[in-house]
């Protein structure tokens, strides 16, 4: 099989199952910069929607894919950044749809429904999992750091704007973190805003993968419930679940050829996410996966140098490396 470029997984995901990614934007393009992004810090945020990506490629890759079988849930238009930047996503939609029938979803931020263009674009997708990490634009500002022309009251206006004239599944998630987006009155007007959205249901999450900010604090699961009970009292014809995972058990899917070649690897020098999706020949969501059960198992650390993140050998796996 040619080397992927655009394509990646199936992932495992408890909300989609098995999961095949789509990724229509070059890594950290996005109209945001949000504290608790798995793939890091956003250098800089963008507006301009172009196409990033060659359709014609993308659509190649998948072609290549879907005849090698296996088992597929959901194609799912996410990947490095924000997916609706690329001007193309409004034919590649129902392109997509000629190939398959496996149903098509779309993870964004929602910032750039605020144009008619984009909600266009995807009015023949099937779900669509926008995002609404606050209820203040105080928070907007701390916790999504947006493009500077963005703001909460037209993230709200948008989404809500494309959910009344939908004809499939919006829902929609929202990210949590510690001492931030979690007090009674945040929530409260988080609430409210959900209201305007009329979303088919609510799905909270919490930091459970290495975040781009230290800043960006898991709730534990007992903070997650109360928000969860909290916001169900208020929406109340409208779900609230919760996605984010506590277990700790590793996917089904998981690799382990692939896990401890990782951790190899660490043993013998720290490395970035992109240096460990380099050398692997692996998307970074896909290393992320491992590197988040790795962190999880204390095998690995995190080290910051200035704003790159390193992934180093614990001292008890490799005592040698820690002198």
């Amino acid at each position: 099989m040619t080397e992927r470029h655009y394509i990646f997984g199936p992932v495992p995901s408890r909300r989609l199952g098995f999961s095949l990614g789509v990724d229509l934007v070059p890594y950290k393009t996005c109209t945001q910069d949000c504290l608790y992004c798995q793939l890091g810090p956003t250098d800089k945020t963008t507006l301009e929607r172009k196409e990033y990506v060659p359709i014609v490629e993308v659509l190649a890759e998948l072609r290549e894919v879907l005849r090698e079988g296996g088992r597929i849930d959901w194609i799912t238009l996410s990947g490095s950044g924000e997916p609706t930047l690329n001007l193309k996503i409004g034919e590649l939609i129902p392109e997509i749809k000629k190939l398959t029938k496996i149903p098509v979803a779309i993870l964004t931020n929602g910032t750039l429904l605020i144009y008619p263009e984009v909600r266009e674009a995807l009015r023949e997708i099937d779900l669509v999992v926008p995002s609404l990490d606050a209820g203040s634009e105080e928070n907007f500002r701390r916790v999504n750091r947006p493009y500077p022309e963005l703001s909460l009251k037209k993230l709200v206006r948008g989404t809500a704007d494309f959910a009344a004239g939908f004809s499939g599944q919006v829902w929609l998630e929202v990210m949590l973190l510690k001492d931030i987006n979690d007090s009674g009155d945040e929530l409260e007007q988080i609430a409210r805003r959900i209201k305007t959205i009329r979303p088919e249901n609510v799905q909270l999450n919490t930091v459970v993968r290495p975040p781009a900010d230290a800043e960006a604090r898991a709730l534990d699961h007992d903070q997650l419930r109360a928000a969860q009970k909290f916001l169900q009292s208020q929406l109340v014809s409208i779900p609230v679940e919760i996605v984010a995972g506590f277990s700790g058990k590793r996917d089904k899917v998981m690799n382990e050829d692939i896990r401890m070649a990782i951790l190899t690897y660490l043993k013998r020098r720290p490395a970035t996410l992109g240096d460990l999706s380099a050398t692997f020949g692996l998307h970074r969501n896909e290393v992320i996966k491992y590197l988040g059960h790795l962190l999880e198992e204390k095998k690995i650390k995190e080290r910051l140098s200035g704003r790159e993140k390193y992934f180093v050998c614990s001292a008890e796996e490799n005592p040698g490396l820690w002198g």
